[in-house]
């Protein structure tokens, strides 16, 4: 019999880690009287490009205006087609949707939840230019598959990385000896937190440029810097851009959690391995699989239900826990169930069996740095007392 008692304050599905050299940076950022773009941004992208291993990195005021970006460096637009998958956050397709591209869905391994090699194979037309693999959840895709299939059709690959800064690939940092782009998100539930803010990743000198001029309102280089002494008001608007640019009160916040990425990091690992042991051993929960592959962010712990252990399902599984004081999350609704995609295209259920049967049974713990050895205990003494209470 479960011996649980319920803690009286609730435990948030996210917090962000941020300490007094965080708040310092600001400050002084503030104080120095450049709080738009400027000196700190660009400081801020040199320290990514340099910690990933990338040649170039493009501060942006999300990942979405990042994808977005990436998409039309390559000139995707009317008539095209862009693979990407329906486990994840919508903004991924609908950055295809603003180009004027089509989104194309290709299902996931259901171990894993990224996006099937397989299935992007099926999925290829004579409109197809590009596939955005998300690394989901901080867990890598497969990506020699994917891009001996990128090169085998010619196509771009964005990799959305929202979720994967610190994950790797066969033992390389996502970002490093990239295929052509990725993304990350700095929203204030990231593993690097800048309240809202992306970045984009290129080895290529050519989508560099044209990132910073269509993230930047088109302007010419350097317009940027046009108020400072020696800069000049004489620009020119090559493209019509986008407001997308970072400023630097976020990259002042980014600076200082990247320099602490590593202590985040290894909090972060210390709880996941926490609850992969404790989860593996309850019959009713499905921890995440992690291939040989992959190091896992943990980002996210996305654990899973087995219902047919169960007398409850996974939306009673979540009020149950929000009983007991412990908060948590979806990631994601697929995007084919949202009424944008299935007015639009016709999508319905049992389009994408794995996608929609990981969704049914997935759960979102609290996952933070900032997370106490007892609330880590007590999340997992929880789920132990809801399977105990309705295990069949």
């Amino acid at each position: 019999m479960s011996q649980f008692v319920k803690r009286e304050k609730f435990i948030p599905y996210n917090r962000p880690d941020i300490t007094d050299l965080e708040i310092n940076e600001v400050v002084d950022t503030l104080k120095s009287g450049w709080v738009a773009k400027g000196p700190r941004t660009n400081e801020f992208e040199k320290e990514f490009a340099e910690y990933l291993g990338a040649k170039h990195a493009i501060a942006m005021n999300s990942c979405t205006a990042a994808l977005h970006v990436a998409l039309l460096t390559k000139g995707i637009g009317p008539g095209d087609e862009v693979i990407t998958t329906p486990m994840t956050f919508a903004s991924t397709a609908s950055t295809i949707i603003h180009t004027g591209a089509t989104p194309v869905f290709a299902d996931v391994d259901f171990k894993t939840a990224c996006i099937d090699p397989d299935e992007i194979e099926k999925k290829i037309t004579p409109k197809t230019k590009g596939i955005i693999p998300v690394h989901y959840s901080g867990q890598v895709c497969d990506l020699d598959r994917i891009y001996k299939i990128a090169d085998k059709h010619g196509l771009f690959v964005s990799e959305d990385a929202a979720h994967a800064l610190w994950s790797r690939y066969k033992g390389r940092l996502i970002g490093n000896k990239l295929h052509d782009t990725a993304s990350y998100s700095f929203y204030a539930t990231k593993n690097l937190c800048t309240g809202d803010g992306g970045m984009l990743v290129t080895d290529d000198d050519e989508t560099d440029r044209k990132a910073r001029i269509f993230a930047g309102q088109g302007m010419s280089k350097n317009a940027w810097n046009r108020y400072a002494k020696g800069g000049t008001w004489k620009y020119d608007i090559c493209e019509p851009g986008f407001k997308y640019n970072m400023f630097d009160i976020q990259a002042a916040l980014g600076l200082k959690q990247l320099a602490r990425l590593e202590e985040m990091q290894a909090a972060r690992l210390k709880i996941a391995a926490r609850y992969q042991e404790e989860f593996g051993k309850i019959d009713a929960m499905d921890p995440p699989f992690v291939p040989d592959y992959t190091t896992h962010c943990w980002h996210l712990y996305v654990v899973r239900i087995v219902p047919e252990l169960l007398t409850i399902d996974r939306d009673q599984f979540i009020v149950e826990l929000n009983e007991r004081n412990v908060g948590t999350s979806v990631h994601f609704i697929p995007v084919t169930y949202m009424s944008a995609y299935t007015d639009r295209f016709g999508f319905k259920k049992g389009d994408f069996p794995n996608a929609e049967k990981h969704f049914e049974r997935l759960i979102s713990l609290p996952l933070y740095p900032t997370m106490t050895d007892e609330e880590v205990q007590y999340v997992i003494d929880a789920v132990k007392d809801i399977v105990e209470k309705y295990h069949k």
